[in-house]
Parts: C-alpha cells; sequence; structure tokens
C-alpha cells in the first residue's frame, strides 16, 4: 500500500474527495504510477502532480484512470465535475483577490507643459484649503475629548455627537434580550453507542460512505467523533465540527487499522470505526 504525502491544507474539499478516491483505486489495483501512466496515456510526472493535489486532472484522465482499474466511471465522473466548479471558483477568489497595478509615472517624464506654469493666486488657494481642512480636524478633535471627558453626561450636551455617543447606545443595550447579543451556540450531541449485526452506531447517523474531512460539520461528523471516543481516542469536543483535533484521530484510528493516513473519513475508515 503507498504510503501518501498529505494533501495541502488549504486544497478545497471537494477537490480532496475526489484526490482521495483517485488514490484508493490507484492503491486497491496494486499499479505503480509507471504503470498507471503506460494504461492511461498521461505521463508519470502528470499523475504525480493529479495524486499529489497540485494540480486537478482532466475529464478524460479520470475517466482513463477507471478504465484502467476497472471502475465504473460514472460516480468519479460526478466527483470530478463537482471539484473541478470548486477549482475554478478558487481561482477566480484568488485573481480576483490581487490588486490592479496601476502603472507608476516617472517624475521626470512629467514635462513642464502637463504640469503648466504656477501662478501665486493658484498656491494662495491650495494654502487656504489646507489650513480649512486642518481647522476642521482640530475641532473634530476637540468634540470628541469634550465627549470623552465628559462621559456622556445628558445634563451638560457640548455636541450633537453627545445625542448618540452618549446614552442611547447604553439604553439599546439595556432593552435588548441576552439571547439577542450572544453568539448562537453550537448543536450540542449525545453519544449513545450501541452495537447492532456487529457494528457500532453513536444514535447521531447510520453512514457508512460518507466523506468527511477538515472543515466540514453536521451530525455524521458528531457520530464519527462518537466513534473515536468509543474507540479510546479523543477527537475533542462532540461538536460535530471537523476541526484539527478529529483530524488527529482519524489519522490515529488509520494508523491502527492500516489505512492510508491522510486524516480523511471515507468507507474504508467508517468500517474500521464501526467494527
Amino acid at each position: 500500500m503507498s504510503r501518501w504525502a498529505a494533501l495541502p491544507a488549504e486544497l478545497d474539499p471537494r477537490v480532496r474527495q475526489l484526490v482521495v478516491r483517485l488514490r484508493r483505486l490507484k492503491d486497491h489495483s496494486g499499479l505503480s504510477l509507471r504503470q498507471l501512466a503506460a494504461r492511461t496515456g498521461y505521463s508519470q510526472k502528470s499523475w504525480e502532480r493529479y495524486l499529489g493535489g497540485r494540480s486537478l486532472p482532466p475529464r478524460e484522465a479520470v475517466e482513463a484512470l477507471a478504465r484502467a482499474v476497472d471502475e465504473e466511471p460514472t460516480r468519479l465522473l460526478a466527483l470530478h465535475e463537482v471539484a473541478a466548479d470548486a477549482w475554478r471558483n478558487g481561482r477566480r477568489e484568488a485573481s480576483a483577490g490581487e490588486p490592479e497595478r496601476e502603472p507608476l509615472v516617472a517624475p521626470e517624464s512629467l514635462s513642464a507643459e502637463a504640469i503648466g506654469p504656477r501662478s501665486p493666486g493658484r498656491s494662495l488657494r491650495v494654502a487656504l484649503v489646507a489650513g480649512a481642512v486642518a481647522l476642521v480636524l482640530a475641532l473634530s478633535t476637540a468634540v470628541l475629548l469634550v465627549v470623552r471627558l465628559s462621559g456622556g453626561d445628558p445634563a451638560q450636551p457640548t455636541s450633537p455627537l453627545l445625542a448618540t455617543g452618549g446614552q442611547s447606545s447604553p439604553a439599546v443595550s439595556e432593552s435588548m434580550p441576552p439571547s439577542a447579543s450572544s453568539p448562537p451556540s453550537a448543536p450540542a450531541y449525545t453519544c449513545r453507542p450501541e452495537r447492532v449485526d456487529g457494528h457500532w452506531y453513536a444514535g447521531l447517523s447510520r453512514t457508512r460512505d460518507a466523506i468527511l474531512a477538515n472543515g466540514h460539520a453536521g451530525p455524521e461528523v458528531a457520530e464519527a467523533q462518537c466513534l473515536l471516543r468509543r474507540a479510546g481516542i479523543s477527537p475533542g469536543a462532540v461538536d460535530g465540527i471537523f476541526g484539527p483535533l478529529t483530524e488527529r484521530a482519524v489519522r490515529q484510528v488509520q494508523r491502527r487499522a492500516g489505512l492510508v493516513v491522510d486524516g480523511i473519513i471515507g468507507p474504508h475508515t467508517w468500517k474500521a470505526l464501526r467494527q
């Protein structure tokens, strides 16, 4: 069984799900990367990028792998379609986050005609505007200082700002119910482990093939956390959130069961947890 390197942490869970599925099919077939390249027509370097999460495999490569390992390609192609959308959205968000750079113009490139002659009247207007701005800033600073020193006393109003900064905020906070200001709490899950037909269940989900990874949340994650606790491995709080502690516990179970240690819960990891 291959010992795969950990996938990039920033990889989208939907792309991660496709890559993990491709890795498992390759491992179960017993093919090496060289043999896989010979059967699919894609180079060994390409498969190293695809299975390492550094590049999204094209649809044709996924279909070729399915034929090489005698796997029905329908499910793989559905996973690839979801992963391709996530991959495109991630690249679009990354490109949108980059600020546009305006070309810098060197001062030497500005000609005297573009700048124009400086007149004494224009310099005077600029000085008057700058002085007015400085005066406004000074008055604003003084008003803020008076508001802070007065402590928002309604009997001594010093500026219109006191109407909103002095007494209205405490009044609003007093009228608001405590539940409106407190953040919503995570749903509580209770573990009720029981053994049915030779398999363990915690009463939160009966799934055996759901793909769960870091960042997922819901009752399936809580079910896995309960089963991890039953196996003697702490995933942290049973809150239904797949975080670093849960991922570390999943890796321990996979290592104990002789599975691929990738921190992702799939059909094989579910089988190990329910046994």
